[in-house]
């Protein structure tokens, strides 16, 4: 069961959108080594808009996350690759489905 989640909504520098994705596509290997990370997605919602969704057990699931490997990487290249600051936002899952 995941109580906890993430989105992540980035705005890439115009012409960095192939290194927003890469990266995105990178940080799979990383959170795939988080015990707690549940449910990780790398979304592109729009030809510069990009995001992520993940989702946890608990809030220490999600704490562990955002002071995590993923995060670090993000807040280090987010002057480099992105328009504005990430926006972060906690959500709570209130219903899912994930494979068993």
């Amino acid at each position: 069961m995941v109580n906890a989640a993430l989105f992540v909504r980035l705005e890439a520098k115009a012409g960095k959108e192939a290194d927003v994705a890469k990266f995105l596509r990178d940080g799979l290997a990383i959170v795939e080594a988080e015990p707690a990370t549940t449910a990780w997605f790398a979304l592109q919602l729009g030809p510069s808009t990009f995001g992520i969704f993940d989702a946890f057990p608990n809030e220490a699931g999600r704490q562990a996350h955002l002071s995590g490997r993923v995060a670090a990487a993000l807040m280090a290249r987010a002057s480099e690759l992105f328009s504005k600051p990430p926006s972060i936002e906690k959500v709570d899952v209130l219903a899912s489905k994930l494979p068993k």
